[in-house]
């Protein structure tokens, strides 16, 4: 099977082009830099040719709000129309668990918007709304800093590894479109705050976590369960501990 990952070279995008490549799928890393462009269209109507799956993992370079909304809405429409003149027969997106529970997010609305354009595209679809990944963690703690401290939310947290992610984006790219949403997150539930204390506490670095139920999350208010999966959710394997295990072995 043909399968187009747009995002290709990115975080989840590499792992999930070396699981699919493993299984025997001619799979096309799709990005700027090997010639793919979802903005300018470049090389999208030759890399769609034959394509039965795409799976959509481009991320903006600016998270300014109005910026990343012009991003997901001019790259999700050439996109979708790309594949739909190829025939494609199953997109997959990954979004973001929470995106329509926190309207001030700028980059939450803006996946809104993206997930609005695949549900009316006409061609089947699987949108993945992951949780944020434990790989995040360090840029979450930065920019909470104020001085020596680190202000989160205590609302619910349940970070995801990005290893975990790539292994379901694939087996969902490989499956039946649902036409709907499936999310998934990390196997350990705790207070944001708690979560960021014990990663930086494994790092040996010296700031403070605070509990701060005012504290912003990218300018969206954290409410207890606003990062949270509500209903049913397909966990990943690795928690915090053995991840830090792994980053630490690979560094």
């Amino acid at each position: 099977m043909k399968i187009v990952v747009i995002g290709g070279t990115g975080l989840i995008g590499s792992k999930t082009v070396a699981i699919l490549r493993q299984g025997g799928h001619e799979v096309v890393a799709a990005s700027p830099n090997t010639g793919v462009n979802t903005i300018t269209r470049e090389g999208l109507k030759e890399a769609m040719a034959g394509t039965q799956v795409v799976i959509d993992l481009a991320n903006s370079p600016s998270f300014e709000d109005k910026a990343v909304l012009e991003f997901f809405e001019t790259s999700g429409r050439n996109l979708l129309a790309a594949e739909a003149a190829a025939g494609v027969r199953h997109h997959v997106a990954l979004s973001i668990v929470g995106t329509d529970r926190t309207p001030e997010n700028g980059y939450f609305r803006a996946k809104i918007a993206q997930e609005k354009l695949i549900k009316t595209s006409g061609i089947p679809y699987t949108i993945i709304r992951s949780t944020q990944f434990l790989e995040f963690l360090g840029g979450i703690a930065a920019s909470s800093t104020d001085g020596n401290m680190v202000r989160l939310s205590p609302g619910l947290f349940q970070p995801i590894a990005a290893d975990d992610v790539a292994a379901i984006v694939a087996d969902v790219a490989l499956a039946a479109p649902r036409n709907g949403i499936v999310e998934i997150a990390g196997p350990e539930r705790a207070p944001f705050n708690e979560i960021v204390a014990r990663y930086l506490k494994a790092l040996g670095d010296p700031r403070a976590v605070v509990s701060d139920p005012e504290a912003r999350y990218f300018g969206g208010r954290v409410e207890e369960r606003s990062l949270v999966p509500l209903g049913e959710a397909r966990l990943g394997r690795i928690g915090l501990a053995e991840w830090l295990c792994r980053s630490q072995a690979r560094a």
